[in-house]
């Protein structure tokens, strides 16, 4: 039995790996990933502005924002089995090319239908960075540096996650045409990841070693079934938890704090996500298994601290509630991604990142929306709450988890 502290490193020469490349081309072969998340959630402060102009309510929020989890999922069920297939540039390239495609629809959107096509277009390009792209940067970093990698990886999915709401709420606010001004930056930034993209030095698989169907499920092989099932018990709770601070999050500031401030909102969720960033470099040199627990702990600690939010109606407490989310999301995907990237052969690598993040996203995009439309029913505080408790069952569970798997 593999433990979760000291995770057997197996040869990963099958994948017809590239030989090691300069340091710089680790950090900038996580670019693409960051560029493509700082996508992800720049709509997070523009759906107040959204929601006045068009007309509709939480619960249609969180289905459009659900949509985005739709996106990822159906990529995630092509993108990682296709990476290991025909290699990682000729699938986070067309991603990269939707991205740019949802930022004009983004830009232009006058109706749910076409936020609706934003989103699905954004989820599925970033289903292709959370597979091929995570891969890349392990593929890039070497069979010795696959740690680091996995620390570069995940970082740069939380940081882009955070930085877009940052972006789009202070230009949305200080610049005139909002959402064209947010879109167009972000589409900078897109074209300057397509050119790292093209010249990331990387090989293509060996496709005699490749996976033999194209679309399915992703899985990994029987002997890491253990650590992939690990890795999803610490990290979904912990990206639901963000999930539902994006999706509902204004919408409680606006109900606490009395403003529609999309600068606040994007703030919020920047704070979140910078705290997911910094507990990665805090908890790296830990043990898996004591970074999987930091995980499920923070998790826990966000939502009693957003139950305690909602019943005093405390703005310090729901920012205390969001930072401590993206805490327990950032250690939980760190110890997952770390997990599989010491364990995982090359050649199902893209794979095993698409498991673990269908695992997660699965219930970041269901509960939310339940969130949202029970909020609509009962109220904002009564909805937020009922998700709460659930979410702090499942974070035990997580930790219970990984407190069953022997230490050593």
């Amino acid at each position: 039995m593999t433990s979760v502290r000291h995770a057997r490193v197996p040869a990963r020469s099958t994948h017809n790996p590239s030989p090691p490349a300069p340091r710089r081309w680790i950090w900038l072969a996580a670019w693409p990933v960051t560029a493509v998340f700082v996508l992800s959630n720049a709509a997070t402060p523009l759906y107040g502005l959204w929601q006045r102009e068009i007309g509709f309510s939480r619960g249609v929020l969180t289905v459009v924002f659900a949509c985005y989890i739709a996106g990822l999922i159906a990529s995630l069920l092509v993108s990682g089995v296709l990476s290991d297939r025909i290699g990682r540039k000729p699938v986070l390239l067309p991603a990269l090319a939707l991205a740019l495609l949802a930022c004009g629809i983004f830009a232009t959107a006058d109706s749910v239908a076409a936020l609706i096509a934003a989103r699905l277009l954004t989820g599925i390009a970033v289903g292709a960075a959370v597979s091929a792209g995570m891969a890349a940067v392990t593929d890039v970093a070497g069979p010795d540096r696959t740690r680091l990698a996995a620390l570069l990886a995940s970082c740069a999915m939380v940081l882009g996650a955070g930085l877009g709401p940052l972006l789009s709420g202070v230009l949305s606010e200080l610049a005139p045409a909002p959402t064209v001004t947010v879109f167009a930056v972000e589409a900078a930034l897109l074209v300057s990841a397509l050119v790292v993209a093209v010249r990331m030095p990387l090989r293509r698989p060996d496709r005699a070693q490749a996976p033999a169907s194209w679309i399915r499920i992703p899985s990994v092989p029987r002997a890491n079934r253990r650590q992939l099932a690990l890795g999803i018990a610490v990290f979904a709770p912990g990206i639901t938890a963000t999930s539902f601070v994006l999706s509902l999050g204004p919408s409680l500031l606006s109900s606490l704090l009395g403003t529609e401030s999309r600068m606040v909102a994007g703030a919020m969720a920047f704070v979140m996500f910078l705290a997911a960033t910094a507990v990665q470099f805090a908890v790296r040199a830990l043990r898996i298994r004591s970074v999987l627990l930091a995980g499920a702990t923070s998790t826990a600690l966000a939502m009693l601290a957003l139950i305690a939010a909602v019943r005093t109606e405390s703005p310090a407490l729901l920012i205390t509630a969001a930072i401590l989310a993206g805490a327990g999301q950032g250690a939980g995907q760190l110890g997952g991604l770390t997990l599989l990237n010491s364990t995982i052969p090359a050649r199902r690598l893209a794979e095993a990142n698409s498991a673990l993040n269908m695992g997660g996203y699965l219930p970041a995009g269901a509960l939310p929306v339940a969130a949202g439309y029970l909020s609509d029913a009962v109220g904002l505080s009564t909805g937020a709450t009922v998700f709460a408790v659930l979410l702090t069952a499942l974070a035990a569970l997580g930790a219970v988890t990984v407190l069953r798997v022997p230490a050593e």
